[in-house]
C-alpha cells in the first residue's frame, strides 16, 4: 500500500493544519469500519489514521504545528456539555445550501424534582466505603473514623425516581438549521446554546454538527474537484462537436475537439463543487470513454461506408496506417 502520507490524505505538502484536518476527517469517516463494508476499510482506517499522525508530528518538528485556539468570547464561563451530531445531506444540498430540521435529544430540568435531583419521602441507605460500620482500616491497619460518611454509617436522601437524582429528563428537540452553501464533508456547524441546557450560573452547551455526505450515483468529490466518466460516441470524438456534460449547476453544452477515438480527460476550471470563503470553486473532471457502434441499421451502414469511400480518397493523410501498409508491400 503507498507509505507516503500526503498521497493517502490527498493532500499537497505543507498543506494548512486546518487542510489537513479537513482531508483527515472526510477520509476517515468514509472508511471507518462501523460506515463502510468495504473489505479493506479497517486496514484503511489505520492508514489514514498513521499517516495523519505522522504529519502532524513533522509539523510539530518543523515548528508548524496547529496554533493554539483564540479564546472564545465565553472562556472561562461554566458552560453545560455540548452535543455532537452527524448531519446527513446530499451532494446537491451542499453545494447550494439548504434548510434542514434535525431531531435529537437533549436533558431539561426533571418536571417532578424542578431539577433539584430529590423528591419524595427520605430514605436510608448503608455507607458503601464502611458498610454500615462507620470506621475503616488506615493504612497501617488501625480503625479510624470513616470520612466518607462522617462516622455515621449511613445517608440519608430523597432520590427522585423519575430522573434518578441527576436532575434531567431527555426531551426531543426539533430544530430547524440553514447549511451554508460550499461545505465539505467534516466541515463543522456549530449552533450556539443548543446542547445540553443551563442551570443557574451554568450557561447552556452547544450543538455541533458534523458534515456527511451521501455517496452520489454519478460525481466523485475530491477536494472541491467533482470527478465522473462518461461514454461518448467514438465517431463524435473522431469528428469534434457539441456534447452535453452534466454538472450541479445544470448541463453544460462543451465543444469537443476532433481527435482520435481513445480515453481522453477534460477539465473544466471552475465548474465543480462551488468555492466558500478564500477556497475557490473546484473542477470538473470527465473522463471521456469512446464506444463504438455495436449494431447498425441499413441507413447507418450505407452513411459509414460513404465516409469510409471518402477517407479512402484521401488515404495518405486520413488512413496514413494503411496506406504505408500498401506501400510496403506493392498493393495498389
Amino acid at each position: 500500500m503507498n507509505s507516503d502520507p500526503h498521497e493517502i490524505l490527498g493532500v499537497s505538502p505543507g498543506v494548512a493544519p486546518a487542510e489537513l484536518k479537513r482531508a483527515y476527517r472526510r477520509l476517515a469517516m468514509r472508511w471507518h469500519p462501523d460506515r463502510s463494508d468495504h473489505p479493506q476499510a479497517t486496514e484503511r482506517f489505520k492508514q489514514i489514521n498513521a499517516a495523519y499522525e505522522q504529519l502532524l508530528a513533522a509539523d510539530a518538528e518543523d515548528g508548524e504545528a496547529d496554533e493554539a485556539p483564540q479564546a472564545a468570547p465565553d472562556e472561562g464561563v461554566a458552560r453545560a456539555d455540548d452535543i455532537r451530531l452527524n448531519l446527513e445531506i446530499s451532494l446537491e444540498e451542499a453545494a447550494a445550501g439548504c434548510r434542514k430540521t434535525i431531531h435529537y435529544a437533549r436533558g431539561n430540568a426533571c418536571l417532578t424534582c424542578e431539577g433539584t435531583g430529590e423528591h419524595g419521602m427520605t430514605r436510608t441507605r448503608f455507607c458503601g466505603a464502611c458498610h454500615g460500620s462507620g470506621r475503616v482500616h488506615d493504612a497501617q491497619r488501625n480503625l479510624v473514623r470513616c470520612e466518607a460518611c462522617a462516622g455515621r454509617g449511613l445517608f440519608t436522601e430523597r432520590i427522585c425516581k423519575d430522573c434518578g437524582g441527576s436532575g434531567r429528563e431527555l426531551a426531543g428537540v426539533s430544530l430547524e438549521i440553514r447549511v451554508p452553501h460550499g461545505m465539505l464533508p467534516g466541515d463543522e456547524l456549530r449552533l450556539v446554546g443548543q446542547g445540553e441546557p443551563g442551570k443557574d450560573d451554568l450557561q447552556a452547551g452547544d450543538l455541533f454538527l458534523t458534515i456527511v455526505l451521501g455517496s452520489h450515483p454519478l460525481f466523485q468529490l475530491r477536494g472541491r474537484d467533482l470527478h465522473f466518466r462518461m461514454p461518448v460516441s467514438a465517431l463524435a470524438m473522431m469528428a469534434g462537436g457539441d456534447i452535453d456534460l452534466p454538472s450541479l449547476a445544470g448541463v453544460i453544452c462543451h465543444s469537443l475537439e476532433a481527435g482520435a477515438a481513445e480515453r481522453r480527460l477534460l477539465r473544466l476550471v471552475g465548474k465543480g463543487y462551488p468555492g466558500r470563503g478564500k477556497n475557490h470553486a473546484g473542477d470538473l473532471v470527465v473522463e471521456l470513454e469512446p464506444v463504438f457502434p455495436s449494431k447498425l441499421n441499413a441507413r447507418q451502414r450505407k452513411l459509414l461506408l460513404q465516409a469510409n469511400a471518402a477517407l479512402l480518397d484521401d488515404v495518405a493523410d486520413a488512413l496514413p496506417e494503411i496506406c504505408d501498409w500498401k506501400a510496403a508491400y506493392g498493393i495498389e
